[in-house]
C-alpha cells in the first residue's frame, strides 16, 4: 500500500516537475551551500563576483588535481617494509650434503674409457696449438700418441670452443675435423684450421661435461646411484645436540649435478627437530669422507663437500645457494634466521603456494613445497623439449621426453647453449615464474681450522676408520675428511614484513584534507554537492519527457491538414452517421463527373445547439418587466 502511494507521488511529481529551472537551482544552491566562495559569488558586486568566480575555480581545480593524484597513489598499490626482532623456539634447518664428486671413478672407468683418450688426445693438441703448431687429424695407425686408440666417430661429435682472449664474450665454435660426404664413408678434413695464438680451448672442461652427460643420460637411475657415494661410506659421525644418530637419518635424493646427496632434518616423514638452544653445542657436527681419491680426473676439478641449509619440504639447489666444505679442515656454521612476509595481489606478484603459476612443476615427484628456482628450472626443461627435442640431463623428466645424447640428438649441445645465452628465453621464464609470499633465509657465518691437528691426528684416523670397516689400519687421511658443525648464532630471528603504504583510511583522510584546505569543506559539503547533482538529473528528466510529449503532440497534429476538429465535431461524428465534414476538394457544379461515376449524397446538417441554450439576455428582460409590475 505504501509502494502504491509513494509510487503515485513519483507520478505526480513526474507530472509537474521539481518548479525551478537550472539558473534556480545553481543560485539556491550558492545561497545554502556550506563551501565556502559560491555564497560570495551571488551575494557580492559586480566585481567581486568576477573575482571570487576565479578564485573558486580556481581552488576547486587544484582540489581535483591533488585528489587525481592522491587516487594514483593510491591505486599504486606500493608497500612498505619493517623490520622486527623477536626471541623464539625455531625448527633447525634441513642441512643437504653431497660430495663435490658424483661417482666413483673405480665404478664408472668402464663407460668412460673413450672419453678419457679422448681428452687426453685433445690435450695433446691444444698443447701443440700453443707452440704454433696445426691441428690435424687424429693418426689412426701412429703408435706416438693416445689418438690412434680413440673412436672416430667420438671424436667428430666434439666441437672445439675457441676463445678470444681480447673479447670472452663471444666464443667461436668451429669442429676439430670438418667432415665431407664422399661415397660411403665420412673422411676427415685435414684444411681444418688451426689455433691461433690468441685463442684458447676448452676441450678439457666444458667438451668432456658434455660428453659425459651425453654417456651418462643413457645410464638408469638406479645404475647411478649404485655408481655414487653411498651414505654408510660418506658420512662416518653424527651428531645432534647430546644425541647420537647415523646415516640412517638422512633422506638420501640422487641430486644431477652431485649425484648421491643426504638431507638430515628434511620433515617428510617426520616432524622437524627443534633446537632449544643456541651454540655449536646444540646443532649438529658431521664428519664426512669424501674418498677424494677415487674422483673423476677429468670430469672434477673440485675438492670437498657441498652443503646447503634450507627450509623442511623444500629442494635443495645446492647449484646456486650451496656452499663449499674443504677437506682437512673443521668447518663451523653458525646460522641467522631472517623470515620474509609478502604482501599478496594487488601490492606484489608473489604466490602462496604456486597453483596460479602457468609452469608446471617438475619437482613435485618429490612432494616439495613450490620455489622459484624449482619454477625457473622447470620453465627452462620445457623450453628446451620445445626448441631442442629432447630434455636435459640436469633437470628433471617431463613426461614422454627423453634426456638428450650425441647419438639421437647430434645438434643437442649447440641447441642448449644458444638457448641459455638467449635473453627472450631467459625473461619469458622470469616473467612466468613468481616469488613466494612467505619465505625463509639462513644467513651462514662460516670460520675454519685445520682439522685434525697434526697432535692427534694418527688416534683419530685410526678410531674413524675401525669404525668405518672395523680396520685396525689407518684406511683414511687428511685430504678426504671434513668437519661439520652447524648450529644457531643466536635465537634472535628477524622477520622482514611488507604492510600497505596507502590503506583507504588514509585516501579519505588526504582527501578530505585538500577539500579543507582549499575550500573549507567537508563531508556535508559533498552531500550538498551530490544533492544538486540528482536535483540537476530530475529537471533534465523532466525535460526529456515535456519534450518527447511535445513531440508527439505535434505529430498527432500533423495528420491533419487545416484546424484540428472541435470536440462537438469529434463527438457527432462518431454518433451521427449522417453527418459528414465539408470537403474542400468537392467537385464544382460546373464540372462534368466522369461517366458511370455516382451521384454526390446530400450531407445533413447538424443541428443548431444554441437554439437549445437560454439567452441570458432574455432572462434579465423578463426579471425587468417583473419587477416594474
Amino acid at each position: 500500500m505504501n509502494f502504491k502511494r509513494y509510487f503515485i507521488r513519483v507520478l505526480h511529481r513526474l507530472q509537474k516537475g521539481p518548479g525551478y529551472t537550472y539558473k534556480e537551482l545553481l543560485v539556491w544552491y550558492c545561497d545554502n551551500t556550506n563551501t565556502h566562495g559560491p555564497k560570495r559569488i551571488i551575494r557580492e558586486g559586480p566585481k567581486k563576483k568576477v573575482i571570487w568566480f576565479f578564485l573558486t575555480l580556481l581552488f576547486a581545480s587544484l582540489v581535483f588535481w591533488q585528489w587525481g593524484i592522491l587516487i594514483d597513489t593510491y591505486l599504486s598499490y606500493s608497500v612498505s617494509s619493517s623490520l622486527s626482532i623477536g626471541f623464539k623456539t625455531m625448527k633447525f634447518p634441513a642441512v643437504t650434503v653431497c660430495n663435490a664428486s658424483p661417482y666413483k671413478y673405480s665404478k664408472v672407468r668402464h663407460l668412460l674409457k673413450e672419453l678419457d683418450e679422448l681428452t687426453e688426445a685433445a690435450l695433446e693438441r691444444i698443447l701443440q696449438s700453443k707452440h704454433g703448431d696445426a691441428i690435424s687429424t687424429p693418426p689412426l695407425h701412429s703408435s706416438e700418441t693416445v689418438s690412434q686408440r680413440l673412436d672416430l666417430k667420438l671424436w667428430n661429435q666434439i666441437p672445439l670452443v675457441l676463445i678470444d682472449e681480447s673479447d670472452p664474450d663471444h666464443p667461436v665454435i668451429i669442429d676439430l675435423f670438418e667432415t665431407n660426404q664422399s661415397g660411403s664413408g665420412t673422411q676427415p678434413n685435414n684444411s681444418t684450421p688451426a689455433l691461433s695464438n690468441g685463442h684458447t680451448g676448452c676441450m678439457a672442461g666444458g667438451c668432456s661435461v658434455r660428453l659425459s652427460t651425453s654417456i651418462l643420460s643413457k645410464v638408469p637411475l638406479q645404475e647411478r646411484i649404485r655408481m655414487g657415494y653411498q651414505p654408510e661410506d660418506m658420512i662416518l659421525a653424527c651428531l645432534y645436540g647430546a644425541e647420537p644418530c647415523s646415516y640412517r637419518n638422512f633422506t638420501q635424493i640422487y641430486h644431477p649435478d652431485h649425484g648421491n646427496c643426504y638431507i638430515f632434518n628434511w620433515g617428510m616423514d617426520e616432524e622437524a627437530l627443534i633446537s632449544s638452544n643456541p651454540g655449536a653445542e646444540f646443532g649438529l657436527k658431521l664428519i664426512l669422507d669424501i674418498s677424494q681419491q677415487d674422483y673423476i680426473p677429468y670430469l672434477t676439478s673440485t675438492a670437498g663437500a657441498r652443503l646447503m641449509l634450507h627450509e623442511q619440504k623444500s629442494f635443495p639447489f645446492l647449484k646456486d645457494q650451496g656452499i663449499y666444505a674443504m677437506s682437512g679442515t673443521e668447518t663451523s656454521i653458525g646460522v641467522l634466521v631472517d623470515e620474509l612476509e609478502r604482501m599478496g595481489y594487488p601490492y606484489s606478484d608473489c604466490t602462496m603456494n604456486g597453483s596460479d603459476v602457468p609452469v608446471k612443476n617438475l619437482y613435485n615427484e618429490y612432494n616439495i613445497s613450490y620455489s622459484i628456482q624449482a619454477c625457473l628450472r622447470s620453465c627452462f626443461q620445457a623450453q628446451m623439449f620445445e626448441n631442442c627435442g629432447c630434455a636435459h640431463y640436469l633437470f628433471p623428466l617431463p613426461e614422454g621426453v627423453n634426456y638428450c645424447n650425441n647419438e639421437d640428438d647430434p645438434d643437442w649441445a649447440y641447441c642448449y647453449s644458444s638457448l641459455r645465452s638467449s635473453i627472450r628465453h631467459r625473461q619469458f621464464c622470469i616473467d612466468s615464474c613468481k616469488e613466494t609470499c612467505n619465505d625463509t633465509q639462513y644467513k651462514m657465518t662460516i670460520s675454519m681450522a685445520d682439522w685434525p691437528s697434526e697432535a692427534s691426528e694418527d688416534w683419530i684416523f685410526h678410531i674413524l676408520s675401525y669404525e668405518r670397516d672395523l680396520s685396525t689400519n689407518v684406511t683414511l687421511d687428511r685430504n678426504g675428511i671434513i668437519k661439520l658443525n652447524i648450529y644457531f648464532q643466536e635465537y634472535n630471528y628477524r622477520t622482514i614484513s611488507e604492510s600497505a603504504a596507502t590503506t583507504i583510511v588514509w585516501l579519505l583522510s588526504s582527501l578530505g584534507g585538500q577539500f579543507g584546505f582549499w575550500m573549507g569543506g567537508s563531508v556535508l559539503c559533498l552531500i550538498e554537492f551530490g544533492e544538486i547533482i540528482i536535483d540537476f538529473l530530475w529537471i533534465t528528466i523532466i525535460n526529456v519527457i515535456s519534450w518527447c510529449k511535445g513531440l508527439k503532440q505535434k505529430r498527432a497534429w500533423a495528420q491533419y491538414p487545416d484546424t484540428p476538429p472541435t470536440v462537438s465535431e469529434l463527438v457527432e461524428a462518431h454518433t451521427n452517421l449522417g453527418f459528414q465534414h465539408e470537403d474542400t476538394n468537392i467537385t464544382p457544379r460546373d464540372e462534368v463527373p466522369p461517366p458511370g461515376a455516382l451521384p454526390p449524397e446530400p450531407g445533413t446538417p447538424p443541428p443548431k445547439y444554441d437554439s437549445l441554450r437560454v439567452d441570458p439576455q432574455a432572462d434579465i428582460d423578463s426579471d425587468s418587466d417583473v419587477e416594474a409590475s
